[in-house]
């Protein structure tokens, strides 16, 4: 591949006067349905791709091109970048930003399937890049639009791909979500489905004055790295994932009695109650209050009980 940055301009400053500019030019605003605040402190941009060690073996997918600022940083230092943005408007203002850069894949989709997906676009161009050199791997580099962010990252988590790093600018309520204790009141089915594989840590906490529209709540750049042995030791993440998110719908409900509900068609009590022994609860201990290693070991008490009835189930419907 010819070495983009020896062949690049100098990148744009899009400092707050230079986006207002821009917008007012084509009558446009900024949305905030889409949560479009821009980051233009150009020392942050820098540290944001200083933060990910961004180098030529990476994939780096960005969710949220805006008007390109921080894509045309990633394009120096990244094999490839894969960039996606839903709004037409913004996107016509990245493709200018970055149209020196032969390694932008500029998507115009909206990232998520479903609350529960990715999109497939962006899953299948992320692959096509993983596999067009070996020992590629993936990065999610981005400013993540507010209303996105959670799904965004969650999904990931779930999928197979190889990713190896994220470092996201997030509502700074969502990274105490994510970081949450048992016991507090961010403490979610996001904190234990995030904690449960990865390491994360709050790099810094942001000012709503370094975006352009400003938020009206701070902001944090946080790293999420992934454990590959905490993975492994979950088993089925699948079932993990979908069992942590039923179980923190009712959390401040007894946990025996939530369970007694989620699986009333494949156990009777008698059942979840020999289950739920061995892990020697508290009476009343509801899911809020659980450390992480105690929900995937109640977890892994269940899977195969539940899996086990549906697939007798299945078998009985089948004759």
């Amino acid at each position: 591949m010819t070495n983009v940055a020896s062949t690049m301009r100098p990148i744009e400053r899009q400092t707050r006067s230079h986006l207002m500019s821009l917008f007012q030019h084509q009558g446009i605003h900024p949305r905030h349905d889409l949560g479009q605040n821009f980051l233009i402190d150009l020392n942050l941009l820098d540290y944001i791709v200083d933060q990910a060690q961004v180098g030529p073996q990476d994939v780096v997918l960005e969710i949220g091109s805006g008007t390109g600022g921080l894509t045309a940083f990633l394009a120096q230092s990244a094999g490839e970048v894969v960039s996606v943005e839903i709004d037409p408007r913004v996107q016509e203002f990245a493709r200018a930003a970055t149209s020196q850069y032969s390694n932008v894949t500029l998507l115009r989709t909206d990232a998520l399937r479903n609350k529960n997906h990715l999109s497939e676009m962006v899953l299948a161009t992320i692959a096509e890049k993983l596999a067009s050199r070996p020992g590629r791997t993936l990065k999610l580099v981005a400013n993540l639009p507010y209303c996105i962010a959670t799904p965004v990252i969650s999904n990931l988590v779930a999928t197979d791909l190889p990713w190896s790093l994220m470092i996201v600018t997030i509502q700074w309520e969502l990274a105490q979500r994510m970081r949450a204790a048992p016991g507090s009141d961010d403490y979610s089915a996001l904190s234990v489905w995030l904690q449960s594989q990865c390491d994360l840590k709050v790099l810094k906490k942001l000012g709503p004055k370094v975006f352009w529209p400003r938020p009206q709540v701070d902001s944090a750049i946080v790293r999420v790295a992934p454990d590959p042995l905490l993975r492994e030791s979950i088993g089925d993440r699948q079932f993990f994932h979908e069992f942590v998110r039923r179980l923190f719908s009712q959390r401040r409900k007894s946990l025996r009695s939530v369970v007694v509900g989620m699986y009333r068609k494949q156990m009777d009590k008698s059942a979840v109650d020999a289950a739920l022994n061995p892990l020697r609860l508290p009476d009343g201990a509801r899911a809020e209050q659980l450390d992480i290693p105690t929900l995937v070991r109640l977890s892994q008490a269940m899977q195969p009980l539940v899996k086990g009835f549906d697939a007798v189930s299945e078998e009985e419907s089948d004759e």
